[in-house]
C-alpha cells in the first residue's frame, strides 16, 4: 500500500508539474488562478499576476542547441523560485513563466517581486564554459482592477509584457487601459502589413551616396509605406510590427526586387545599396532571392551592394562567413552597416569578405563637439584603409562634419547635406549627369 500511495503521489505530481523544471505547469496554474479569483472575489481582496519572459532565449537555442537551452531553463527556474521567496511561480511553456502574489500593498509588492527576479539574473548563467547574459521582461496585471477572470488577467499581463519588450526588453511594466488600445493598434498594423505588398502600398525612396571627389556613386534604397488611412508610415514604425507578424519576409523580398528593377534603368556607373534585415539574413534562401532579383531585373551583380549589420554577423560567425562568401561569389558587394553600435570589432575586416564599412550616424553627429567621436571615426578610417576597405560616413548634415570627414580622408558620404531620400523620379536624371554637376544637382534636391 505504501508503494502504491507513493506511485499515486508521483503521478499526481507529474500531472501538475513541468518535467524539465519541476515548477507547476499550465494545468496547475489554471487551478490556482481559478481558486484565487474565487477566494479574493468573495473576500474583496486583490492579487497580482506577473507574466515573465527570458529575453533573447531563442538566440541561445539557435546558437548553442536545445540541450543548452534546457540547461538555461533549469537554472532560470531555480533562480526564479529562489527570488520568489514563497510566491507562486509556474512554467507555462518555452521561456514563459507566470507568478502570482497576494501580499499587500499592491502593486508595490508585485514590483518588488519583479525587481528581485530581475536582480537574480544580474549574474551570467555559466554552462559548459559559456557565460550567457540573460535578462527578464515582466508584465503585471492586478485583480480585480485589470480583470475579474483568469483569462482577462493573463491577457492584460501579457499586454504589459508586450509593452516591456517593445520598449527595449529588460524591464517591468504594469498594465494600464492605454496599453490595451496601443496593443490593438499594433495588432491592426500587423494585420494590415500582410496585404501592404499585394495592395501596392509600399514604395522606395533613394538617398545618394557621394564619393569624396564629388561624384555620386550610388543610392541607398529606403522603404516607405503609404497607408490608405494612416498616411505615410516610416520604417521605424512598421518594420518592428512586420518582424513580429512575419510579414517582413514578403517585404524584404519585394524591396530587393524593386530596388534592382529600378536601378537597372540607371547609369551603369551607379550602384544600389539594399539593407538586409536580420530575419532575411537568417533565412536559408537569401542567395536565391538575390539571384532571382538580379536575373529578373537584368542588373549587373557588381552594381548591387547588400548592407548587413554587425549584430547579425556575430550571432553565428561560421554560418555568417559561409553566407557572405556565397553572396560574394555572385559578384555583388557587401557593406557592414551601422558600424560602432554593436560589437565593433575590426577583426571583421579579416573574418568576412567586406567591401565597405559604414560608420554609424551617431558618431558623425557628434563630430566637432566630441573628441571621442573624432577618435573613433579616425581609427575606423585608418584601420579600414590599412585593409584596403573603403569607409562611408552616414548622417552627414553640416558643413563642419563634411570638412572633418574630408580632412580624415573618408571615402564616401551620405546624409541630408549630400541629399535627402527622394523618389526615383527625382534622382534618375541625376545619375546620368556628369561628375562635375552631380554635387550641385543633389545639393539643390536636398
Amino acid at each position: 500500500m505504501t508503494e502504491r500511495n507513493r506511485a499515486e503521489q508521483k503521478i499526481r505530481h507529474l500531472a501538475s508539474h513541468d518535467l524539465l523544471t519541476d515548477l507547476p505547469n499550465r494545468a496547475a496554474l489554471d487551478a490556482r488562478l481559478a481558486m484565487l479569483t474565487q477566494c479574493c472575489g468573495d473576500a474583496g481582496d486583490s492579487f497580482a499576476v506577473l507574466c515573465i519572459d527570458l529575453d533573447h532565449f531563442k538566440e541561445i537555442n539557435d546558437l548553442f542547441g536545445h540541450s543548452m537551452g534546457d540547461a538555461v531553463l533549469r537554472e532560470a527556474s531555480r533562480r526564479l523560485r529562489e527570488a520568489a521567496q514563497g510566491a507562486y511561480v509556474a512554467r507555462v511553456g518555452g521561456d514563459e513563466f507566470i507568478a502570482t502574489i497576494e501580499q499587500l500593498p499592491l502593486p508595490g509588492s508585485a514590483e518588488l517581486l519583479a525587481s528581485r527576479m530581475r536582480d537574480a539574473f544580474s549574474r551570467p548563467i555559466d554552462i559548459d564554459g559559456h557565460s550567457l547574459e540573460v535578462d527578464l521582461s515582466i508584465g503585471v496585471a492586478l485583480y480585480p482592477r485589470d480583470g475579474e477572470t483568469p483569462v482577462s488577467l493573463l491577457a492584460n499581463a501579457d499586454t504589459a509584457l508586450y509593452r516591456a519588450k517593445h520598449e527595449g526588453r529588460g524591464a517591468t511594466r504594469i498594465f494600464t487601459s492605454a496599453m490595451d488600445q496601443q496593443l490593438r493598434d499594433c495588432r491592426a498594423m500587423e494585420h494590415e502589413l500582410r496585404s501592404a505588398v499585394d495592395n501596392g502600398e509600399l514604395y522606395l525612396e533613394y538617398q545618394p551616396q557621394r564619393h569624396r571627389d564629388g561624384k555620386i556613386t550610388g543610392f541607398e534604397a529606403l522603404v516607405r509605406w503609404q497607408h490608405p488611412l494612416r498616411g505615410l508610415v516610416l520604417p521605424g514604425e512598421f518594420i518592428p510590427a512586420a518582424e513580429k507578424s512575419g510579414s517582413i519576409a514578403k517585404i524584404d523580398e519585394w524591396v530587393l526586387k524593386e530596388a534592382c528593377r529600378q536601378a537597372a534603368s540607371w547609369d551603369e556607373s551607379v550602384r544600389i545599396a539594399v539593407n538586409v534585415s536580420a530575419a532575411q539574413f537568417r533565412r536559408e534562401n537569401l542567395e536565391h532571392q538575390v539571384c532571382t532579383a538580379l536575373r529578373d531585373s537584368g542588373l549587373s551583380p557588381s552594381r548591387l551592394e547588400l548592407e548587413i549589420t554587425e549584430g547579425v554577423l556575430i550571432e553565428d560567425i561560421l554560418r555568417a562567413s559561409q553566407t557572405l562568401k556565397s553572396l560574394k561569389s555572385l559578384g555583388i558587394m557587401i557593406a557592414l552597416d551601422d558600424f560602432g553600435t554593436g560589437y565593433s570589432s575590426l577583426s571583421y575586416l579579416q573574418a568576412f569578405p567586406l567591401d565597405r564599412i559604414k560608420i554609424d550616424r551617431s558618431f558623425v553627429t557628434s563630430l566637432g563637439s566630441s573628441a571621442r567621436s573624432l577618435a573613433i571615426v579616425r581609427a575606423v578610417i585608418g584601420l579600414s584603409h590599412g585593409f584596403n576597405v573603403p569607409v562611408l560616413a552616414e548622417g552627414v548634415e553640416t558643413s563642419e562634419q563634411l570638412a572633418i570627414l574630408m580632412r580624415e580622408r573618408c571615402d564616401d558620404l551620405q546624409g541630408y547635406l549630400i541629399g535627402r531620400p527622394r523618389k526615383p523620379e527625382l534622382y534618375r536624371e541625376y545619375t546620368k549627369a556628369d561628375a562635375a554637376q552631380d554635387g550641385k544637382l543633389i545639393a539643390a534636391a536636398g
